[in-house]
């Protein structure tokens, strides 16, 4: 089929505004990415939601869910899209890079994402809700006020939770 087309199927698959939610979600998953990056937004959230629709755990119960898990697969398919170039231009090592603590909110292009993946899987063994912040305030671009209204707890929660992580992070990170 051709690429047309599958635009043209998605919204009958999802309603329009979950589409569009999709799709602005990837845009800013890709907004910290290098210029020459070979994703563009409309294959990344089209590989999510055949990730979050394939998957054979739980459906996502509403909309909310569902872009929480795509968030999740989004972040999951850019790694794997970085350790396959790094494996590529290096050999398979990657090489780590330190980030401050304040530089997490903003998606940097020098930041070494299958560190921080590997990072971020050792906070989700320690502490799943922190690791659950990370993942959508940071890859998932979502305000406090939203990350709160999905996880249902108080804005407040939220900005402790992103504190210990993003410090906890950073030390892991300068390792």
């Amino acid at each position: 089929m051709p690429p047309a087309s599958n635009d043209a199927l998605m919204p009958v698959v999802l309603p329009t505004e979950t589409y569009a939610s999709l799709r602005a979600l990837a845009r800013r998953h890709l907004a910290g990415e290098r210029g020459n990056h070979t994703l563009q937004p409309t294959a990344l959230a089209h590989e999510a939601f055949l990730r979050v629709s394939g998957a054979t755990a739980s459906k996502p119960e509403n909309t909310a869910a569902f872009l929480i898990a795509a968030a999740q697969a989004m972040r999951s398919i850019l790694v794997d899209h970085a350790r396959r170039r790094s494996a590529l231009k290096r050999g398979g090592n990657a090489q780590r890079e330190a980030v401050e603590p304040d530089a997490l909110p903003a998606l940097e292009a020098n930041v070494d994402l299958v560190a921080l993946d590997e990072a971020l899987h050792r906070l989700r063994e320690l502490d799943p809700e922190l690791a659950q912040v990370v993942e959508l305030r940071y890859f998932g671009g979502l305000s406090d006020a939203e990350i709160g209204a999905a996880l249902k707890c108080s804005t407040r929660s939220i900005r402790r939770a992103w504190s210990v992580a993003r410090a906890w992070l950073a030390r892991e990170l300068e390792r």
